[in-house]
């Protein structure tokens, strides 16, 4: 799956909700199991906060894929 950019409708999501958002994640247990085992990466590191905070400009990747997040223009 190529790159995807994900347009935000706000400030921020969190890491979890993005997961459920995209698809990568069928639920938010599934989306918390997989950042728990230190599958999802944000901007490079691995990240196991299913709270963490994203905002435009942030890259989260699961295996292959990757999501970019946007700003969202008025």
């Amino acid at each position: 799956m190529p790159d995807t950019d994900f347009l935000l409708r706000g400030e921020h999501i969190t890491l979890d909700a993005l997961l459920k958002a995209t698809g990568l994640a069928d639920s938010g247990g599934g989306a918390k199991a997989l950042i728990a085992s230190g599958a999802v990466q944000v901007n490079g590191v691995v990240e196991i906060r299913r709270g963490r905070k994203l905002r435009a400009g942030d890259a989260v990747r699961l295996g292959a894929q990757q999501v970019q997040l946007q700003a969202a223009t008025a």
